[in-house]
Order: structure tokens, then sequence, then C-alpha cells
């Protein structure tokens, strides 16, 4: 049989395992995979199906075992291997990472239970360091050993201890034990465990919620299994990338206003009733600022100016959802305050946080501005506006409350 074309008998073996392991799978008590993989076994020795003399119906078999453990041995590396050895380390790491992630927040979910993804990383390096020094192959939660596990019974990490030592059992005292195993029903029981993977409830309820992430999975999809794994999960990692950074290169913004009957502040954009206190722009930035947006974020700012009804003398940056800044931000913020300041306008800030105050004061944005126009709350924002400026503003609180008060008070939120 000539590589590349269908062996019809290993076909034939291999699609047998499959639906054996597929149809016991309704009978919890049978070991489907047991059976599987034992039955194919028996099949190809007692019909000699894959002895070399006949290779016309030659089924390929795992063969015999190399016989005892290995041994403790330090690795040697020249100059030459370093590069191979660090570009392929790092695809492994990267693998390992993936595949661990996955696997431990798929099986969690299904067991209503907690995985540290640090300690999975620790025990990872931990054992991956013990094969380096005997002799053995990188390790990695696997997407195929973990659901054969799953669908052979096993419901703990002891499942790993005692299919280690059965292997260094058969690998000392019977390592041709499974030579005659043909090699397609090791792929019926791996196809088996991965269709268990395949969440078509998950894909469609992320279809239904948001269609980006089904087109993205189905390209990682996609990406493995055409390009390989290392290349389709790079492929996957730079697509998310690429997709964060453009949620972050035009995030959403609003400009807010009181809303009769509504604690807070809210979108005027969504609320056409919200009303807006004369002069005052109330502009909120749902994002980190940085160097992709911070143009994107002036013009804004600079937008809701002009399209204000009334002369502004304040604008106040809801700064709550800025969790950062960096140097190329704090610069446009410098030069919008200058912009404002020309035009009569006071740059201010409500409920920003302390990081990102403590940034602004290394880049002495923040002695420039002067603590006098940072606030804690939007509501104590307004109320210092209210107090320095002569604005005709009622609260709908202030109606609610003191409805026979007069003159009524300007007191904000």
């Amino acid at each position: 049989m000539r590589a590349g074309n269908t062996n019809p008998l290993a076909l034939a073996i291999g699609v047998g395992a499959l639906l054996t392991i597929l149809v016991l799978r309704r009978h919890p008590r049978l070991p489907g995979v047991l059976i599987a993989v034992v039955g194919a076994t028996l099949v190809v020795s007692l019909q000699d199906l894959f002895s070399t003399t006949r290779a016309h119906v030659g089924v390929p078999v795992l063969g015999g075992l190399p016989q005892g453990l290995p041994g403790f041995s330090l690795p040697s590396m020249g100059a030459n291997d370093i590069a191979p050895v660090l570009l392929g380390g790092l695809a492994v790491a990267l693998i390992s990472f993936a595949d661990t992630s996955v696997l431990s927040r798929t099986y969690a979910g299904r067991a209503a239970s907690f995985v540290d993804p640090n300690q999975e990383m620790v025990g990872l390096g931990a054992a991956n360091l013990a094969a380096g020094l005997f002799q053995g192959f990188p390790i990695s939660a696997s997407a195929s050993r973990t659901p054969v596990a799953e669908a052979a019974g096993a419901k703990t990490q002891l499942t790993s201890v005692v299919g280690a030592i059965s292997v260094g059992a058969m690998l000392s005292m019977a390592p041709g034990l499974l030579r005659n195993l043909p090699v397609a029903a090791l792929a019926a029981v791996v196809i088996a465990s991965a269709i268990g993977l395949i969440e078509v409830t998950d894909l469609r309820r992320i279809w239904r919620i948001q269609r980006w992430e089904f087109w993205l999975s189905i390209g990682c999809l996609l990406g493995v299994a055409l390009l390989g794994a290392i290349p389709g999960i790079g492929l996957a990692i730079v697509v998310a990338v690429i997709e964060f950074l453009w949620d972050g290169w035009r995030p959403h913004s609003a400009v807010l206003g009181r809303v009769d009957g509504v604690k807070g502040y809210h979108d005027i954009a969504r609320h056409p009733d919200a009303r807006v206190v004369p002069g005052l722009v109330l502009f909120r930035w749902d994002a980190p600022l940085f160097f992709a947006n911070a143009e994107l974020f002036r013009d804004r700012v600079l937008d809701a100016v002009a399209g204000s009804p009334t002369p502004v003398r304040w604008l106040v940056v809801g700064a709550e959802p800025i969790t950062s800044v960096d140097v190329t931000s704090a610069d446009t913020l410098d030069e919008l305050d200058t912009t404002l300041h020309e035009a009569g306008i006071d740059l201010c800030f409500a409920e920003m946080k302390d990081p990102v105050k403590d940034k602004l004061k290394r880049f002495g944005l923040f002695s420039r501005l002067g603590e006098q126009r940072f606030f804690a709350t939007v509501g104590e924002a307004v109320n210092r506006y209210l107090a320095s400026q002569s604005v005709e503003w009622v609260d709908w609180e202030d109606r609610a409350g003191a409805s026979a008060q007069w003159p009524p008070s300007r007191r904000g939120p």
C-alpha cells in the first residue's frame, strides 16, 4: 500500500472501533473504549492482518515498545542548538498554555469546580523539567488523553498516577503486549473522545450573542486544521489581539445628562428626555486612554463642546472607565486643556482612579491642571460648578424633596 492511499482494512477497523465506542456510550457500565481496542487488536492478531508478507492487506499497528524505563541524563547543547531549542520550547509552551487553559476551563465547568491556572503552569513546568532530565517528550494537557480518560470512567487525578504506573510496568515487563494494536483503533479512540469537546450548544449561543466571536472560533478551528497547531494558535492570538486593539481604538463615549426620576447621570443619546446643566458638558470615555485612541478622544470631546446647546464653561470627563493613560494620551490631554482654556473652558475630571492619577503626577500633568480640577464623583463636580457659576438649574430631586422651597436650591446629586 503506497503512502497517501486509503487502506480499506485499516479504515474498516477504525470505523468499526469508532462506532463501537459511540454505541456503547449509551451503556455506562460497559467500557466501550476497552472493548473497541481489545476487539480491534484481536481481529488483527487472529487474522494475521499485520503481516509484512501480505502488504496489500497490511494494517499499521503500534508495534513493540522499547523495554525498560529511561535513565537520568543531563541534556547537552551546543551553540548551534540554542536557537532551535528556544524556538521549539516557545512553540511547546504556547501550545501547552492554550491546550491546558481550554481543557481546564472546559472540565472545570462541567464539574462545577475551580482550577488555578498558575498552579497548572507550575505543574506543567515541573513535569517538563523532569521529562528533559529523563529523555522524555514535552508534556502538556492533552485534548485527546483527557477525554479518553473521562470516556473510560476516570473521576479523579489518581487516574494519571495509575496510568503512569501501568505504563511503567508494561515497559518493564511486557513491552510487546500492545504490538498488534491497530493505529486506526487508537485514532478512533481519539476521535470519539474529541467529539465530546465540540460544544455545539455553546457555538449556537455565541452566534446569538456576538457573531464576531463565533467567526473567531471557526477561524481558529480552520487555522489549526489547515495550517497546523502552532500556526493555527498563533493566528488565533493575532486575531484576538487585533480585535482587542480595535475595541480600544474606537470605544464608546457619551455625553451625560440628568433623567428625571433616575439617580446619577446617563447617556443623552439613550435618554432623549435627559436634561443637561447649562454651560456644563459631562463627557464619559469608556476605555483606557492610549496612543491608538488619544486623538479620537480629543475629537469627540471637541465635538461634545461644539454640540452643546449653551456656551460651555466647564467640561468634566467622567473618568471612572479610564483605567490607564500613557505618555501619548497625557500629551493629548495637555494639548486639549490648552485648546479648551483658549476658548474659556475649564477641563476637569471626576471619579478618576488613584493609579491613573499617579501616572498623571509622574507625567507632570496633575500639578499643571491643579488638584482643584479633580473630583471624587460627578455629582461633586456638578455641585462645584453650580456653586461657582450663575446658572438657573432645578434638579428633579430638589423638586421632589422640597417642592415648597423658594428660591429653589441649585444643589446637584
